[in-house]
């Protein structure tokens, strides 16, 4: 221990030098914290969209994982067909929620630098 009791690397550090830093920290992680809420937000306030069955049914969903929209093809809606077309659905949903997780992941990311925050749902 160097003088004063503090660690290595700390001898130089006064109370007032680890005050500015924390608050320092204090503002970085606001700052990051009010990055994060308006990468979220442009994430929910955007659209998602996924095709299948070469255009049969359309699927769009809402950055916050709702179905705001699905587009099915009259020509899809004979009853010999009612399978294949709810299974296209299915799958247009899922990607265009995939699509959208894949959004808010990327833009929780870019402000975070790729840091697994414990705690933090991305």
């Amino acid at each position: 221990m160097a003088k004063g009791g503090f660690p290595k690397g700390m001898a130089g550090m006064n109370a007032g030098n680890m005050m500015r830093q924390q608050a320092q920290m204090q503002q970085k992680i606001m700052k990051m914290q009010q990055e994060m809420a308006k990468a979220q937000e442009a994430v929910e306030n955007a659209s998602f969209s996924a095709t299948v069955g070469g255009g049969t049914v359309k699927a769009t969903v809402s950055g916050k994982k709702e179905l705001t929209e699905l587009v099915i093809s009259p020509e899809a809606l004979t009853p010999e067909d009612a399978e294949m077309v709810q299974d296209m659905v299915i799958s247009a949903v899922n990607e265009a929620l995939r699509q959208a997780e894949e959004a808010m992941n990327k833009g929780m990311e870019s402000v975070t630098g790729g840091l697994n925050i414990p705690g933090l749902k991305l």
